[in-house]
């Protein structure tokens, strides 16, 4: 062997001067949290120090007595390898103490003294040792080297019974066995405990090391060598001591591992080989797993009793950590276990593959489907991995994992993938990460070799293959193909295996809710709802957050073309979901992000809006999702059109525009990307361009209310004001239909204009006040920004409003200001409102003082009072604005009367 453990010791801790060449770790990198904490120590405390081999417990006890300058009063022994006589130990000690500078005399004492055995020994050196002025600091180092009770017995005698000024550092492999009585001292407090986790390197420490030794790795390479050293000091000083010679630094990173020599040599000699040969056995045999418990190593070793080996082996800091609180999982450390499967190749090479078929088999049965796949794939039984991927894809998808269903699909061998299952599981991951084309031809494939399938199987291939054409149908708007094949999806089925049964809630859930996003994007808006609500309820009670995810973001999108307002607390309830299990990056998310962000857009919260959308764009896949990005471009284009940046809207609404293109069917939204794309190319006066898109539309697109608000404000802009009106006339009259419930707002303003124009003053207020009142319920603010109302809201007398404090933020955001964001929390009422709060209620936006509303409603003036109290309690509100703040949050605001105007669906 290279080196033994204890001449890789006296590498670590040499003196730095002589540079790379022969640089130890001590005075490299000064780790001064752990020198905090052993500070402790010198103060006459006990520390005790319990770390592996290789963990750098040497290193850091040495630097430190030398950064806090202890050396001439620190007696330092390190224990024989096997130390079993308690006389020579106690000897060795005094010899130890007596080559101090601080204890010299009292060196010289003991060794004069005529009996040092045993008891009388420690009796002598604490007689000897209270006699101190000066704190002093005993250090035993490789304390798991003293294999003698009675030694152990007498040292927890000195440490019960120490000086006040002695301090003691203990530092083994690992804990000592109970005679040393540290117990005693930890349950009194007087015991400081450094592990090995401790002692790992952070990355920080790594690249400091590196520097300080003159290696010079980019952060990538240094992050790499971090993570396969796990911070480990042994292994970062074999690997400096290699760097120091003319290598390729990245590729050695990139290969560097347990079964390095060096490596390999060192655990072999302080770990591996100082196992007895039935903890060697298991230490090979379960080296194929990434983690182990006592009931699966029994079966990889046909043996029992492997649980009471894996605790010992964490006891004894032999690179082996639990990862529950049970302590009934293990890990082995990463170069360890390179060592460990280089051991197992050496020694039994011809059992590997049973040993990862027997892992997968016991995986299988106790619902670990990843780490069983990936041991049926080490193995080579494509079939059992093929068939484990197949059935449980669906799951794995509907639990957010489908990065690992990529990682699994990318180990098979590629003529493997033309197995009809698998091809079905390729399309799904297009779907995901790929392409629509892509998917398409596998699905094509499957089909084309289904009847490959077994007759058992072939009803849960049939299932699947339908979820996935159906999840590409929907990402096309493919609105016939939705329809029927969520109709099959949804059709009751005769089933005869709970797997069925789980397999066939899960799919009519995915139906469901492709079903309702379909809907909602082809004017069926009241079907979508119910088809997503029940699809969320689904979801709820089945426990699959990441379609409650899916429904709460599309439910949101709804909610935004009838109430902006409201959408909130769907929004954030689905944003926590996806944080909670980190899909908020995730195209999951992407609806309820874009939905925070019309309302805040719609809200003249510019701000807010623009952290919600960037937000939706960073999770959006516009290849896979043309009609999320559709909707996502939309937000973005009316967000510059309310900050009146018509040319950057019209960018995003032509990406908008390509998007549908993308689509089988015409995307309901489609309607208000074309009336904004008037309204930006009347604000840029490109009036030609505007008559050229509502020249465009159809007889059936005219019907629409957004088509109508297109074509008066063009009319506007050329001057025909009659003609405006008459365009008008049908919306306001609620004889058509409407995408975006705004947008009877923005035809009320449109029309007050033209009215204004035409001479009816007081028809031009009305519509005015009418658009207010719509308005308030939720604070909406965009239609008044993209109409050019301006002069008549400066106008309109604030004696008769009863949204004042509507139209003063108007005019503020008109004015240049912006509308400050709204909390991220969810308001929620303590208590419900009574009938009579909420008529208060729906008063309280308004200028009018307490006396008046109280003669508006015919009650008392301490009547109105008193329920206003019980609103702003039951709201968490300690303001009038507050109170109607939170209210518009909960959608509990609505118009004080519609005055004929409706809204159709």
């Amino acid at each position: 062997m290279q080196r033994t453990s204890r001449s890789l010791r006296q590498d670590m801790t040499s003196s730095a001067s002589a540079g790379r060449s022969g640089s130890g770790c001590r005075s490299l990198v000064a780790r001064t949290d752990l020198y905090e904490r052993l500070s402790g120590a010198a103060a006459g405390g006990v520390t005790l120090v319990s770390a592996g081999a290789g963990s750098g417990k040497t290193v850091l006890l040495r630097s430190w007595i030398e950064d806090a300058g202890l050396g001439g009063r620190t007696a330092y022994l390190t224990v024989d390898r096997g130390e079993r006589d308690p006389e020579r130990f106690w000897l060795r000690v005094v010899e130890t103490l007596a080559a101090t500078e601080a204890g010299g005399d009292l060196g010289a004492k003991l060794t004069a003294a005529s009996d040092l055995r045993g008891e009388a020994a420690v009796r002598r050196i604490i007689s000897e040792l209270a006699r101190l002025e000066d704190p002093f600091l005993l250090v035993i180092d490789d304390l798991h080297e003293l294999r003698s009770p009675p030694a152990l017995a007498q040292l927890g005698a000195l440490l019960d019974r120490r000086p006040p000024l002695l301090g003691v550092v203990l530092a083994t492999r690992h804990d000592p066995l109970p005679e040393l009585g540290l117990h005693r001292l930890r349950l009194s407090g007087e015991l400081t405990e450094l592990r090995g986790s401790d002692l790992r390197f952070t990355l920080d420490e790594t690249a400091k090391l590196l520097a300080a030794s003159g290696i010079e790795l980019s952060e990538g390479v240094v992050e790499r060598l971090h993570e396969r050293t796990e911070g480990w000091a042994a292994g970062l000083r074999l690997a400096v001591l290699s760097l120091a010679g003319d290598l390729d630094a990245e590729q050695f990173v990139a290969e560097f591992s347990g079964s390095d020599r060096t490596v390999a040599d060192y655990l072999l000699a302080e770990v591996l080989g100082r196992q007895p040969e039935e903890v060697r056995r298991l230490l090979l045999r379960t080296s194929i797993l990434e983690r182990v418990n006592g009931a699966l190593a029994d079966v990889l070793l046909e043996t029992s009793g492997s649980e009471r080996i894996l605790l010992q082996l964490e006891q004894e800091n032999a690179f082996v950590t639990s990862l529950d609180a049970d302590r009934t999982w293990f890990h082995y450390g990463r170069l360890f276990s390179d060592l460990l499967r280089l051991e197992l190749r050496r020694s039994e090479p011809g059992a590997i593959s049973a040993l990862h078929r027997a892992a997968a088999a016991w995986l299988e049965e106790q619902g670990q489907v990843v780490e069983a796949v990936r041991h049926a794939q080490a193995a080579g039984d494509w079939s059992h991995a093929a068939r484990l991927v197949a059935d449980h894809s669906l799951s794995l998808s509907l639990d957010g994992l489908d990065a690992t269903i990529h990682s699994l699909l990318a180990a098979f061998p590629e003529d493997t993938l033309s197995d009809p299952e698998l091809a079905r599981v390729c399309a799904s991951d297009e779907l995901v990460r790929g392409s629509l084309d892509t998917a398409e031809t596998y699905l094509a494939l499957a089909e084309r070799r289904a009847r490959e399938v077994s007759h058992e199987r072939r009803r849960r291939f049939e299932v699947a293959l339908k979820v996935a054409r159906l999840s590409l149908a929907r990402r096309r708007r493919d609105v016939g193909s939705v329809l029927e094949l969520a109709g099959a999806l949804l059709t009751p089925a005769l089933v005869e295996t709970p797997g069925e049964v789980v397999l066939g809630n899960e799919a009519r859930a995915v139906a469901l809710m492709d079903l309702g996003i379909v809907e909602l994007s082809s004017f069926r808006p009241d079907d979508g709802r119910e088809h997503l609500g029940q699809a969320l309820a689904l979801a709820r009670g089945m426990e699959l957050p990441y379609v409650q995810v899916g429904c709460l973001g599309y439910l949101a999108i709804a909610d935004c073309l009838r109430s902006p307002g409201r959408v909130r607390g769907r929004c954030l309830e689905a944003v926590a979901i996806a944080e909670t299990h980190g899909w908020e990056a995730e195209p999951i998310a992407c609806m309820a992000l874009a939905a925070l962000g019309v309302a805040a857009v719609v809200q003249g919260r510019f701000q807010e809006a623009q952290h919600w959308l960037d937000r939706a764009t960073q999770a959006l896949q516009p290849e896979l999702e043309p009609a999320e990005a559709l909707l996502t471009a939309s937000a973005r284009g009316m967000l510059y059109l309310g900050q009146g940046r018509p040319r950057d809207a019209l960018v995003e609404l032509h990406v908008a525009e390509q998007c549908q293109a993308k689509l089988a069917t015409p995307h309901a939204v489609m309607f208000l990307v074309r009336q904004f794309h008037v309204c930006a190319q009347l604000c840029l006066k490109e009036y030609t361009a505007a008559r050229a898109i509502v020249d465009g539309l159809s007889d059936d697109e005219r019907e629409w209310a957004e088509a109508r608000f297109a074509s008066a404000a063009l009319h506007q802009a050329e001057g025909d004001w009659q003609a405006a009106a008459d365009d008008l006339a049908p919306v306001l009259a609620g004889r058509v239909a409407v995408i975006f419930d705004s947008s009877v707002v923005q035809a009320l303003l449109l029309d007050a204009l033209a009215r204004h124009r035409l001479g009816e003053l007081k028809t031009a207020e009305a519509d005015v006040e009418r658009a207010l009142d719509l308005a308030e319920p939720d604070g909406l603010v965009f239609p008044f920004l993209i109409t050019p109302v301006r002069e008549l809201l400066e106008r309109h007398p604030r004696h008769r409003t009863a949204h004042a404090g509507l139209l003063s933020d108007i005019l503020d955001v008109l004015g240049g200001s912006e509308r400050p964001s709204s909390s991220c929390e969810r308001f929620v009422v303590h208590e419900d409102l009574s009938e009579s709060e909420l008529r208060i209620l729906r008063h309280l936006p308004s200028n009018l003082s307490a006396p008046e509303i109280a003669s508006e409603l015919y009650l008392s003036t301490s009547t109105v009072k008193t329920h206003m109290a019980h609103i702003y309690s039951k709201l968490d509100a300690h303001r009038r604005s507050d109170a109607v703040k939170h209210a518009r949050e909960l959608g509990l605001l609505t118009p004080l009367s519609a005055r004929g105007v409706a809204a159709a669906g």
